[in-house]
């Protein structure tokens, strides 16, 4: 979704459009300490559905030190065969799972969503980039179930110069078409909608294009609100509000890059950076919870939350046990939705193989540093614009393992005041935050890094499904490499 912090109303976005989301919100619980497990979309979504830190579910790559990786094409890796997913584990109570959207755990046939756990899908594998010429490089397919029923630019239209795309509302009917079906059968379901229209290129539909104050990320943040509006209240009319949970979060921080390529992106408020960085910008989200009936409305929860979280949660809330031969880092926050309970519990900010950052409580101790290389940054682009903090955005990896920097987060959400070294409240939080570090790294088996390996071969080429559509492309011989990650 890539969508910040400060993209809502409740949140104090200057615009006030998102007036469904903020009643979602006052109808039920706002968590302004939510994170997301990685600050990028491939490695959160993996985090997501299996419960798991992307070190551990193998959503991460070992080709450079810190470095973000995710599935583009030419990806060879995907979602690994020994993870087990949320749909699969659903299914013991016999739920019926569907996925909109974008699925990014994996393009090639093996690692689809049908072939993970869940029932039906409506989407696509990748990011919505392009246009492609198709020789050099295939447009992404947009699937139903198993099969391809077109690519995007080609049926599925995305006018890159104007940003009017009808995708939002073809991926909310079908949401809205599945939620009827369920409901009409009785049948437990499960719904991870995914839309991507505020990534790169951002779109909107006719309706919602020159609308927002903020430019045309703004038209695709209000056309989300006005979905999300619809979906909860064909939830009432349908009479199933009151046995629905429904949680509303963003895989990662806003993207405010200023860079040559992009100019629209969200907003993180009053946190540090955005998307692609362990600054709280990159990995604090959104996030709100909505169960009438259960889950008392209008408000606030401190509890500091994980998108692992929802895994847990949502396996506790249907009755299903989570796996007990490997280590699950979601918590079930359950005691919050309907006590009001707060759970002790750390927040691992990671940036591909390296623990960078971690918060508990209102502190926050960076261990490593690093915003771009001054080389990506001398090209124009920028993850913290009109954000530098000396010392702390820095544009070389810095470590800082003897000497942490520690903020304050209530006081300096900015993260721009580090706590005094000399200070008697320096030396309690380290050393509360030494003892969670030191537990967490010796318990650690990296999972099988799946983010490796890059091949011009394995992009889409030929989905399932093209023969019938007159869609195959001829793929070049296979030659792979390793992908490099400069960020």
């Amino acid at each position: 979704l890539e969508m910040g912090w400060g993209d809502l109303g409740v949140f104090g976005e200057p615009s006030k459009e998102t007036p469904n989301l903020d009643l979602m919100a006052a109808q039920g619980m706002l968590f302004p300490n939510f994170y997301t497990a990685n600050p990028l979309c491939s490695p959160s979504r993996a985090a997501l559905l299996t419960g798991r830190l992307p070190v551990r579910n193998g959503f991460y790559t070992t080709n450079a030190h810190a470095r973000n990786a995710y599935t583009p094409q030419e990806i060879v890796g995907g979602i690994s065969p020994d993870e087990i997913l949320l749909p699969e584990l659903l299914k013991k109570k016999d739920y019926v799972s569907k996925i909109i959207g974008k699925w990014h755990l994996g393009h090639r046939t093996q690692y689809l969503p049908l072939k993970h756990g869940f029932d039906e899908w409506f989407g696509s594998p990748n990011c919505h980039f392009g246009p492609y010429n198709n020789s050099v490089c295939p447009n992404i397919p947009v699937y139903n179930n198993s099969e391809m029923k077109g690519r995007y630019y080609e049926e599925f239209e995305i006018n890159v110069k104007t940003g009017e795309s009808n995708l939002t509302q073809i991926y909310l009917k079908e949401g809205l078409d599945f939620i009827s079906q369920q409901a009409v059968a009785q049948r437990p379901f499960f719904l991870y909608w995914a839309p991507d229209a505020t990534h790169a290129p951002v779109y909107a539909s006719k309706r919602f294009l020159g609308k927002s104050q903020r430019g045309r990320y703004g038209d695709a943040m209000m056309e989300l609100d006005d979905s999300i509006g619809q979906i909860l209240a064909h939830l009432v009319s349908l009479g199933i509000h009151n046995k629905t949970l429904v949680f509303f979060t963003s895989d990662n921080g806003a993207a405010i890059l200023s860079s040559p390529f992009s100019s629209s992106g969200g907003s993180n408020g009053p946190f540090l950076c955005g998307k692609e960085t362990t600054f709280e910008g990159g990995m604090r989200e959104p996030a709100i919870a909505w169960w009438p009936g259960r889950i008392p409305a209008g408000t606030v929860s401190y509890q500091l939350g994980s998108v692992m979280d929802l895994f847990t949660t949502s396996l506790s809330v249907a009755g299903v046990l989570p796996p007990d031969d490997r280590v699950i880092d979601g918590l079930d926050l359950s005691p919050v939705l309907f006590n009001n309970s707060l759970l002790d519990r750390p927040i691992f900010y990671y940036r591909g193989n390296q623990l960078m950052a971690v918060r508990i409580g209102q502190y926050k101790a960076h261990y490593w540093t690093w915003s771009n290389s001054w080389e990506e940054f001398n090209k124009g682009i920028n993850f913290c614009p009109g954000q530098e903090v000396p010392g702390v955005t820095t544009h070389t990896q810095e470590e800082h393992t003897m000497q942490p920097l520690i903020f304050h987060l209530g006081q300096d959400p900015g993260e721009r005041y580090p706590i005094s070294v000399e200070s008697k409240e320096y030396r309690d939080v380290l050393r509360r935050v030494t003892a969670v570090v030191e537990q967490h790294q010796k318990d650690l088996i990296p999972g099988m890094p799946q983010l490796n390996m890059c091949d011009l071969a394995v992009m889409n080429w030929s989905p399932p499904g093209c023969e019938q559509l007159g869609k195959c492309l001829k793929a070049p011989e296979s030659n792979p490499w390793k992908c490099d990650w400069p960020h």
